[in-house]
């Protein structure tokens, strides 16, 4: 299964397995980060529901990117500065593409069963 997600500004498309480089991340390597907001998820020519597919993937090493040289300069002017830039990236190794599983609303009903249960004694106690 593939997916096509969003992050950085940029779209990435993604598959089990993948490693991609992609703007910083908050994390240290070894985390495990969900990647929210996917465009696109699918497997061949069929495509899946977006909402329920979710996009994992394991922090490998925060770095930075390759060098960007700027430099400016005006003939004539005796005008010249150089700087140089290197952007922080985060490497991903994806590893799972696939559709979520939802326990959690389960457990909020719990919750709600039990404090309704307990109103209608504390109205009795009074």
């Amino acid at each position: 299964m593939f997916a096509v997600v969003r992050t950085g500004g940029k779209q990435y498309r993604v598959a089990a397995g993948d490693k991609i480089a992609v703007e910083k991340l908050a994390g240290e390597a070894g985390d495990t980060i969900t990647l929210g907001d996917i465009l696109l998820a699918g497997e061949g020519d069929d495509l899946a529901d977006v909402a329920k597919v979710t996009v994992s993937a394991e922090i490998i090493a925060q770095a930075k990117s390759e060098k960007v040289v700027v430099f400016k300069k005006r003939r004539r002017h005796n005008y010249r500065r150089k700087n140089g830039h290197r952007q922080q990236m985060t490497l991903l190794r994806i590893t799972a593409v696939g559709a979520e599983e939802k326990k959690a609303p389960a457990k909020k009903a719990a919750a709600k069963k039990t404090k309704t249960e307990d109103a209608p004694a504390a109205a009795s106690a009074e």
